[in-house]
């Protein structure tokens, strides 16, 4: 009993302890570089975002920020990095939706996406836009949808694999309009454009910077894209809301997470600096005439994003039978 109230006090002594230096870790925060754990290769928008926080805290701070590979299974090699390393603020994750919303329905994690991790911010996300090969004759989704019913089982929606966005995207908008469509994952978004415009498959939710190239040069064309407002680089294509169907919205998105327990000072530090960082005018033109909206805002808005996500593909996955 003595030993045990003893550790109970010992514990009690620890939690305050920690509560109290607290704001001293943030006064003192940073004083080693810190390191953005990047899940996919150089050039992709995760990899952008990352580098734009990562040179913009740098200049506006004078401290090192560096952003750092880390790819391989689909995220869960840098995510798992992540969720292991000490929870001092000197290792955060440029996590994306597969790691934090998706695949922990298809697959047993190494880590657990709600608990071990501390939401920072949402730094981007890129708006699906459903295209279309000019041979398919519908110039709306619901013209699509007509077209589809009329040709059970013949069209087919590529998407960049199994768990992607725009995979999920694709079986949501299957479940919604009861549609026979045949799912054809290739390994990564590339192929599948390539395959796209030379009509080897008739459809693809593609995000916003990569369908745009093609849509200027009229190799593929835009029923509707999955943003609450249209995007004014792509200002004549229409939302998917408008024409109802408002329940395709979203596509494929970025935050800053750091590993669980991260005291709340450093979290806020991170946050404030993140956002100042990608709210420098340059920097925000730049993302955003790619197509890449920047939410920005606090670490719980963040975290009720991912949870709303989680929920949302959880019940696609389940309801479409979805395996990998």
């Amino acid at each position: 009993m003595l030993l045990s109230k003893l550790s109970r006090v010992a514990a009690a002594l620890s939690a305050g302890l920690v509560l109290m230096s607290a704001p001293g870790l943030a006064q003192n925060y940073p004083n080693q570089p810190i390191r953005i754990i990047v899940p996919t290769p150089p050039g992709g928008v995760a990899d952008l975002l990352a580098r734009a926080v990562a040179q913009g805290i740098s200049a506006n701070t004078g401290k090192t920020v560096i952003a750092e590979q880390r790819t391989g299974a689909g995220g869960v090699i840098a995510a798992d990095f992540v969720a292991k390393a000490p929870p001092d603020g000197y290792t955060i994750y440029m996590g994306f939706h597969p790691t934090q919303s998706i695949l922990q329905h298809l697959q047993k994690l190494p880590y657990d996406p709600a608990k071990d991790f501390e939401p920072i911010i949402l730094v981007g996300s890129s708006p699906n836009m459903l295209v279309v090969n000019p041979g398919v004759p519908a110039k709306t989704p619901k013209e699509l949808v007509d077209y589809a019913r009329a040709n059970p089982g013949k069209i087919s929606f590529g998407s960049p694999g199994n768990g992607s966005s725009g995979h999920m995207v694709g079986e949501q908008f299957k479940i919604m309009n009861k549609l026979d469509l045949v799912h054809v994952p290739y390994k990564g978004a590339g192929p599948a454009v390539i395959d796209l415009v030379a009509g080897h498959i008739q459809m693809m939710f593609d995000i916003v910077p990569l369908a745009r190239e093609q849509l200027l040069a009229g190799k593929v064309r835009a029923l509707g894209v999955m943003s609450p407002q249209r995007l004014p680089v792509v200002p004549d294509v229409p939302t998917m809301k408008e024409q109802g169907m408002p329940e395709l919205e979203g596509g494929p998105w970025f935050g800053l997470l750091a590993p669980a327990k991260t005291p709340r000072p450093i979290v806020d530090w991170l946050n404030a600096e993140a956002r100042k960082a990608m709210s420098e005018p340059g920097i925000r033109a730049k993302l955003e005439a790619l197509g890449v909206v920047l939410p920005l805002g606090s670490p719980e808005d963040f975290g009720k994003h991912i949870i709303a996500e989680r929920e949302r593909w959880g019940d696609i996955i389940k309801r479409a039978g979805i395996k990998l």
